[in-house]
């Protein structure tokens, strides 16, 4: 099994550097899963970090001065986006800048996601007891002050990484509370987490809770899942005395894994009422698996340990051999895509997102850190 991680990741790293070294117009965003060819946007919209974040890692498993200097680059064009006030720059700038400090020492990059932290601590509202999302939040709408969603703990790994940067405890101060306000209100009982809220402006109480990308109005989500049990791991790695946030993690990995179908890529939303004639989101399948490595490593009991990382191998081999270009023989298409990817399906999303099976670059990240984590080329719990 080794031997095809290793296969896996070299082809992914041969199509994250031909999309590094000719796209000239913009950051990749989704790519035609017939062409590979990219749509783009101009300055990384929230996805931005994700080729740089992926370079890094390249450059982690391959060495080179020349694969360094390109993350650099790539790393140093989501400068524009450093103080937009968005909860999600936490993504494009932990992943295409912190992570070329973390795994390359590249100072350049390390000064531009203080930058980034330092404004998204600042967006920290005491009111509501958490990040907002923002006025300038990459969605289709319901942004602002008053509203927030488990996407937005996108903040909370550069905030903890900004404090151990700066041994300021007032960025970990901020996550803390941002992570245990947004899982308070978003994590269910049974496990399953809702994506959005609603919250009162003077108080921070909650009016809604709602499914802002799903199916319905209540329905799980895939993707909000997945978001949830990451950055629930994720916090807890960076602040082990809060064991609750790894319960939170937990949880939710068990809910998805009572939940997911037998080939362990789920669908888009897991209460559409098409299943199974609808759309399956392999972005949120990688995002999944990346947390389960992560929970292999961190769950405090050794047959959880032990469960976490047979389901995180079999979702990384659902992936690699269905939906890993090429696909079959005779496949033309580019080498080395994440294909079926369900970016948003709903018809009043943001246009630049209506899409799915497609290559979407923030699923690639995942599977691509997944593939060098089973590989033994990074930890799970240092990233």
């Amino acid at each position: 099994m080794d031997a095809d991680w290793t296969h896996s990741a070299q082809a992914m790293q041969r199509r994250i550097e031909a999309t590094a070294t000719s796209l000239t117009g913009g950051f990749p965003h989704w790519a035609d899963p017939r062409t590979g060819v990219w749509t783009t946007t101009p300055d990384g919209d929230w996805t931005g970090g994700a080729l740089p974040g992926m370079l890094w890692l390249a450059q982690r498993a391959s060495g080179g001065q020349a694969l360094h200097d390109l993350a650099q680059i790539w790393s140093l064009r989501l400068r524009p986006r450093v103080r937009l006030q968005t909860a999600f720059k936490g993504f494009g700038f932990y992943y295409g800048a912190a992570l070329g400090h973390m795994l390359a020492e590249d100072a350049p990059a390390r000064a531009l996601a203080l930058e980034a932290a330092l404004s998204l601590r600042g967006q920290f509202d005491s009111a509501l007891g958490l990040i907002p999302l923002g006025l300038d939040a990459e969605e289709s709408g319901e942004v602002g002050r008053a509203f927030s969603s488990i996407d937005s703990l996108q903040a909370t790994p550069l905030l903890f990484w900004a404090a151990r940067q700066t041994g300021d405890a007032a960025y970990a101060e901020c996550a803390t509370h941002h992570t245990t306000r947004v899982l308070e209100i978003h994590a269910r009982a049974d496990g399953s987490i809702i994506q959005s809220s609603e919250l009162a402006a003077e108080d921070g109480a909650v009016l809604r809770r709602f499914t802002h990308k799903g199916a319905g109005d209540s329905s799980v989500w895939g993707r909000a899942q997945a978001w949830g049990m990451l950055y629930a791991v994720m916090a807890h790695a960076q602040c082990p005395q809060e064991t609750r946030w790894l319960d939170w993690s937990m949880r939710a990995a068990d809910w998805w894994l009572d939940h997911v179908p037998s080939g362990m890529v789920s669908f888009w939303d897991f209460d559409d009422p098409a299943i199974p004639n609808t759309a399956y989101d392999t972005a949120a399948t990688a995002i999944v698996c990346a947390a389960l490595l992560k929970l292999a490593a961190l769950a405090p009991v050794a047959a959880s340990r032990e469960r976490y990382r047979d389901a995180a191998e079999r979702t990384a081999h659902a992936l690699v051999s269905g939906y890993l270009t090429p696909t079959a023989p005779g496949d033309a298409r580019p080498p080395g895509m994440l294909v079926g990817g369900c970016f948003n399906k709903r018809r009043d999303s943001r246009p630049s997102d209506h899409v799915d099976n497609a290559e979407l670059v923030f699923g690639s990240y995942f599977l691509f850190e997944s593939l060098q984590v089973l590989r033994g080329i990074v930890r799970a719990q240092d990233l």
